[in-house]
């Protein structure tokens, strides 16, 4: 009984551990089930909290699956930023390692940041085409401050729907791969260095 009652006992957290928790909570759930069949009564039971808390730090389900594609898209931009003043082709295969050994790692939070363009929320779907967005203007920075590309090729329409497409092609690529392809990290790494690769010197 004593042991029954320890492992109920809910661990104080703080503020920012507490919510973490719940996040996480809320990227395996929403990975695994369509918006609409998550419930915060399963997220408050999975997370040891009552409802009450998890609405003290998120007023409703829209905010809380907000929060979670929101998390994942933070964590993506810092994985894939740039790094000043070295040649795109050269980052990209080691960037392009890096963005993978994340998406194994937060399989559910990817899974979950992905499902928000079909949740039938128009603010959720927002929050996700925003997080797309970042990631589009973060890929043509880097370009336009690459030497071989410039500042003009970052402005151009053509180059802007290139990596727009290339990025929706990475997204299945993965969600592919998680589902269990044959190939290796460094195989699907390889396939889409060389689909952007394609993509940036094709345009003339």
């Amino acid at each position: 009984m004593a042991a029954n009652q320890g492992e109920r006992t809910r661990r104080r957290l703080s503020t920012g551990e507490r919510r973490e928790q719940l996040l996480s909570v809320g990227a395996r759930l929403f990975s695994e089930s369509p918006y609409d069949e998550v419930w915060i009564e399963q997220v408050a039971e999975i997370a040891g909290v009552s409802r009450g808390l998890l609405y003290h730090y998120f007023p409703t389900k829209r905010d809380f699956f907000a929060a979670v594609v929101e998390r994942e898209s933070e964590r993506m931009l810092r994985m894939t930023a740039a790094v000043p003043g070295v040649p795109v082709r050269e980052q990209l295969a080691s960037g392009l390692d890096t963005y993978l050994a994340y998406v194994a790692a937060h399989a559910h939070g990817y899974r979950a940041f992905h499902r928000a363009d079909a949740s039938g929320d128009q603010a959720v779907r927002r929050v996700y085409r925003r997080a797309l967005a970042a990631q589009e203007r973060q890929i043509l920075a880097a370009l336009g401050a690459d030497p071989e590309f410039g500042p003009v090729f970052e402005e151009r329409a053509d180059v802007r729907l290139a990596v727009r497409g290339w990025l929706a092609f990475t997204t299945a690529v993965c969600l592919e791969w998680l589902r269990g392809s044959d190939l290796s990290r460094e195989q699907v790494g390889e396939l889409c260095a060389r689909a952007l690769l394609g993509v940036i010197a094709g345009p003339a």
